[in-house]
């Protein structure tokens, strides 16, 4: 009788650990008990959350309520989650603490304290509104990294009205697609941004997303850059001029737990974006819990998490959840290597920052760049290290560990989605033993497993299948906005009963959890199902690699072929002999199944601006197709440079 063939293959192997250091372990907020107290009864570890880390207007009636696959959190409840992030805090006098330190690309600096931003709240709710906005009602946010940004937030949050924050490097027509699909009655944006040391226009691409966008009635702009700009009279007002004149003083309103507090779109990249929906109380319990537990946070610590508040990341873990605990974060405009590779690693010295967390791809670009810059700092402030956005390769976790962390700091490796709200799979730095390259166990009160086509639990250590959530958690999305029919049959009917998340994982002997990328992003050679992920680990880890990214293309031998695109260290040249070599080492790493076929040099990947990797035109390119669409990238004229090498590429 023959063994069925694992859904997705698991070829790449990692068994290097890392314990936790006994200092921080010793003085960490969570301890191992903290899995058995949430086993034990996930409800009411969430409701002990929810009543010692929020202040709530109205008691809750019920913890959960769950009629799959609609969440109720904390029933009956009220809150503010801007009173929550700020005002209690000024109350219980830390008014003088630092919220933000900011600092934009130009090397301009704010240093807002939570009094500082308590004031700035209240001035922007009261303009809003002046301009007609009231609870309930949707309000459109398109703004680079400035203060300005998180104020807005809070803003809408005192007031109750829901944001819809588009990234400030989308096109006009994504924030016209979103902004109409949100019915905004407001929209605020700003002349322009600063990004590698120039100035981009935001104003003319969100006058042109309003023009076609009937229920926006009135901008607000945020004077940045200075460039000069159109203003519609009646339409459009300066932020220095109405929000400025306007009273600091603001009661914040109290809404039910399940009050939409935010609309988030995903990107979009292959069908119309989905407009995410969260809620108030069970995603404020959320990320300020995860918040606390995964990055160790204390009450002196400066934090830094160095992604764009136009993501999910930035809601939950620059705005929400810091702002929750009281943290002392550091916010940083511009471009990571403006104006030398070294601007991250000033920053950090310069405000000692403890915890840093960030994406692989910047990582991986730090990597591509050597040592000596980060070398010139001095980053033995750093605590806790933590990753965010896509599995990291080991190697690139390793260089992290030991060129930025001085291999004291543990890194969090992080899994969670646009749509979980919160951290769900995850380390916890005082507790779990690190491997490289996974994201080792559910946080607590999570459940997740790996499953097979037919749904059927992947014993541990026998390969790969699809990663699922088998309960609720109270920072999940509850819906796509106007569309609940969507909702159900993207995450809820592939595996009846359970959410797919659409990512391919495999478990371990031990139990830890390895990502191994989206199943669109599965290929298929001669059979073998193998992950795109697990290839570009066994190029990284070759000395010369500083970042790898694989597709399948079509074959009419093995169904799919592997084809590579590389980015070498800055040190190393191309050559034939090394592609050779760099194809080798991975048949050597993880199995001769998964050699590319062809491999090309690149000095860049196509990324959106958020730094994804866009594999569907690398697979274009691969396959000699069309391009598809190129407007969410971070430089379109990389894959134009990446054609023109393709047919000079190394293939068998």
């Amino acid at each position: 009788m023959s063994v069925p063939r694992p859904e997705i293959e698991a070829l790449f192997s990692e068994r290097r650990e890392f314990a936790p250091p006994p200092e921080l372990a010793a003085h960490a907020n969570a301890g191992p008990d903290l899995y058995r107290e949430a086993e034990a009864d996930f409800e009411g570890f969430w409701a002990k959350q929810a009543a010692s880390r929020l202040t709530w207007s109205k008691p809750w009636d019920k913890v959960l309520e769950w009629e799959l696959p609609y969440a109720k959190w904390f029933s009956g409840g009220e809150l503010n989650a801007t009173y929550n992030c700020v005002d209690r805090h000024v109350e219980n006098g830390l008014g003088s603490k630092v919220a933000y330190h900011w600092e934009g690309e130009p090397g301009d600096v704010r240093a807002l304290t939570y009094s500082d931003l308590q004031r700035e709240v209240n001035k922007c709710a009261n303009a809003l509104v002046e301009l007609g906005v009231k609870t309930g009602d949707r309000v459109g946010i398109y703004l680079p990294m400035i203060p300005e940004l998180p104020i807005a937030m809070l803003a809408c949050a005192k007031l109750g009205a829901p944001h819809v924050v588009v990234f400030g490097g989308f096109s006009s027509d994504a924030l016209e697609g979103r902004m109409i699909d949100s019915e905004a009655v407001a929209l605020v944006t700003s002349d322009g941004a600063w990004r590698n040391g120039k100035v981009l226009d935001l104003k003319s691409a969100a006058d042109v997303a309003v023009d076609h966008a009937p229920t926006i009635k009135n901008v607000l702009v945020v004077k940045r850059t200075g460039n000069d700009v159109a203003m519609t009279e009646g339409r459009d007002h300066w932020w220095h001029d109405t929000v400025e004149r306007q009273s600091d003083q603001f009661d914040p309103v109290p809404v039910d737990s399940e009050h939409l507090l935010y609309l988030l779109h995903t990107s979009g990249t292959t069908a119309k974006p989905k407009g995410i929906m969260h809620t108030t109380g069970g995603y404020l319990t959320g990320v300020s819990t995860t918040h606390h537990y995964i990055f160790d946070i204390k009450p002196e610590d400066v934090y830094w998490c160095a992604a764009d508040i136009g993501w999910v990341t930035g809601h939950s873990y620059i705005v929400y959840g810091p702002l929750a605990n009281g943290t002392t974060s550091v916010m940083y405009e511009g471009a990571p290597m403006f104006p030398e590779p070294d601007r991250w690693w000033s920053i950090i010295e310069k405000y000692k920052v403890n915890v840093l967390y960030c994406a692989p791809t910047a990582i991986r670009a730090f990597m591509k760049q050597g040592e000596a810059w980060p070398g010139k700092h001095d980053l033995t402030s750093l605590r806790i290290l933590g990753t965010v956005g896509e599995p990291i390769n080991p190697e690139a976790w390793l260089w992290y560990h030991a060129t930025i962390g001085g291999s004291r700091c543990p890194v969090v490796d992080t899994w969670w989605q646009t749509e979980t709200g919160m951290i769900l799979i995850s380390p916890l730095p005082g507790v779990t033993t690190l491997r490289p390259g996974s994201a080792t166990v559910p946080f607590p009160g999570v459940s997740a497993k790996v499953v097979d086509a037919d749904g059927k639990e992947v014993a541990n250590g026998t390969g790969g299948g699809y990663l699922v959530i088998t309960r609720p958690w109270p920072a999940m999305l509850r819906g796509i906005y106007k569309d609940p029919e969507r909702y159900v049959s993207t995450y809820w009917r592939r595996f009846p009963g359970v959410y797919f998340a659409g990512d391919g994982c495999k478990v371990d002997a031990d139990g830890y959890f390895w990502l191994m990328g989206r199943v669109d992003d599965v290929m298929k050679v001669s059979g073998h199902r193998i992950s795109t992920t697990e290839v570009e680990s066994a190029l990284v880890d070759h000395q010369a690699v500083a970042e790898a990214a694989v597709v399948g293309r079509s074959d009419p031998v093995t169904g799919e072929a592997i084809s590579a695109f590389v980015i070498l260290k800055s040190h190393i040249e191309p050559s034939p002999a090394l592609a050779t070599e760099l194809r080798e080492h991975v048949a050597a790493k993880i199995g001769h199944i998964a050699r590319p076929k062809q491999l090309l040099f690149t000095p860049e990947l196509p990324k959106t601006r958020s730094g994804k990797i866009m594999r569907r035109l690398l697979r274009d390119i691969a396959e000699n197709r069309t391009l598809g669409d190129v407007t969410t990238l971070a430089d379109s004229g990389i894959v134009e440079t990446i054609r023109e090498r393709a047919g000079a590429g190394e293939s068998e």
